[in-house]
């Protein structure tokens, strides 16, 4: 049955006992204190069976403060109505998934609910990861009439909640790498240098500007030297192309590499969408996973919330062909395409150089390479023994293969960023930023 004992109905059963034990000498006194209990427990039943159908007047609800992001904690509202003419005491304990990091304040709440009232307490859960994670129904428990048994149900509805990546992580690594006025102040700073190839104004030609920035036609018109000024252009487009294969899981400081790589494409595309450029990702490891079309807007950002909100990254060789082959066919418009991947290998490496041409010369491609920190500081140092001896010869011999790749891929037309974990975002904003600059597309 679906009751459980109150304290009063535990009180007064330990009562009888310590009664029994004190006159365990008068049997007259002990069949009355059994009867006691026999008729206690029947009580109790009875109390049970006539309080229980209050469960039907309540009706439980349960809200989310904010939409759930990986590594935030998120505020949980659980709402009870007592749609009853009963005052209820209500004992309340959500059940929420395992995998999530419980808030010091817990799950569980005590609440006294007069008739057609509504009560609510909140909790909050920290998600490990991204993904869909299950919600049970709620457990309630509701003091019976006289107070001997508490009446327990499930109520509500199971949910099926989904994890995001955490936007505000990738909001912050924006910033951190363009600075507080994010890409506003660079493009002010670019205006003033006359760079970009975009159309801004037209001036009065000043000793010291270049040939190339004189409208003839103007100073024709205006009987007088005019140049003309030029801004970063808007409207270009960005496709970041993301590894999901064994390369990227592995982890660093507890997280895969791919993790990383996802909130610096988030970064990434924030830029792109302050600077009014056009920003897409294809997600690929064996095959194409994932594609959002390049667009702007704030729309696209939640679209790559969703895209990217159940990827995790597979144990499988990545196909750098077929991603790259996709984007080919599927980006007709120039496009800075940033491909975030990690070549540790020489075979890795000559597949990653064998696809590139692919891209090659309608897009501009950007390789990074996100490093392994353990890997740099594992030569930083002479070795110690003939361990460590042979360690670091191993690790120096994939130094040396990454960056005789990372060569190849600037030799053919396009650049690159070997970078770890910690710099990636800077670095790579900041390469979009000069490649904006400097008008490459």
């Amino acid at each position: 049955m679906n009751f459980v004992f109150s304290n009063r109905s535990l009180v007064l059963l330990a009562a009888a006992a310590v009664v029994l034990l004190a006159t365990f000498a008068f049997v007259g006194l002990g069949w009355f204190v059994l009867i006691f209990d026999v008729l206690l427990i029947i009580a109790a039943l009875v109390d049970y069976f006539t309080s229980r159908g209050a469960a039907k007047d309540l009706v439980v609800t349960r809200s989310f403060q904010k939409r759930p992001a990986i590594g935030d904690p998120t505020e949980i509202t659980v709402t009870i109505t007592n749609t009853g003419r009963r005052s209820l005491l209500l004992k309340i304990k959500d059940e929420y998934p395992p995998e999530m990091a419980l808030g010091e304040q817990g799950r569980e709440a005590t609440l006294q609910l007069e008739p057609n009232s509504v009560g609510a307490y909140s909790y909050s859960v920290t998600p490990p990861r991204r993904g869909p994670y299950e919600f049970g129904t709620t457990a309630v428990r509701c003091l019976s009439r006289l107070g001997l048994v508490w009446c327990q149900t499930s109520l509500g509805n199971a949910d099926t909640v989904k994890v995001y990546p955490n936007i505000r992580r990738a909001r912050e690594l924006e910033l951190r790498a363009l600075g507080a006025h994010s890409f506003l102040a660079v493009q002010r700073k670019a205006v003033r240098r006359g760079e970009g190839r975009e159309f801004e104004s037209l001036r009065d030609y000043v000793a010291g500007d270049e040939m190339r920035n004189i409208s003839w036609t103007a100073t024709a018109r205006r009987s007088k030297l005019t140049s003309v000024q030029h801004q970063i252009e808007r409207d270009q487009t960005v496709v970041i192309a993301l590894d999901a294969g064994r390369l990227m899981t592995g982890r660093i400081d507890n997280e895969t590499k791919f993790e990383t790589a996802l909130h610096t494409s988030l970064a990434l595309m924030s830029a792109c969408s302050r600077a009014g450029d056009n920003c897409g990702i294809v997600v690929f490891g064996r095959r194409v996973i994932r594609y959002l079309p390049p667009k702007r807007g704030v729309g696209q950002m939640d679209a790559a919330l969703e895209t990217l909100v159940d990827i995790e990254p597979q144990l499988v060789e990545s196909s750098y062909s077929r991603g790259f082959q996709f984007i080919a066919s599927n980006t007709k418009k120039r496009a800075f395409v940033v491909i975030l991947t990690d070549v540790i290998d020489k075979d890795s490496s000559s597949r990653l150089l064998e696809a590139l041409p692919l891209l090659r010369p309608r897009h501009l491609p950007l390789v990074a390479t996100i490093g392994d920190r353990d890997l740099n500081a594992s030569v930083s140092s002479p070795p110690k023994n003939e361990k460590e001896l042979f360690l670091q010869s191993a690790a120096e011999e994939l130094l040396v293969q990454r960056g005789a790749a990372l060569l190849q891929v600037e030799a053919l037309g396009g650049l690159a960023l070997d970078v770890t974990t910690q710099t990636l975002a800077t670095e790579l904003l900041e390469a979009y930023i000069r490649v904006k600059v400097r008008g490459l597309l």
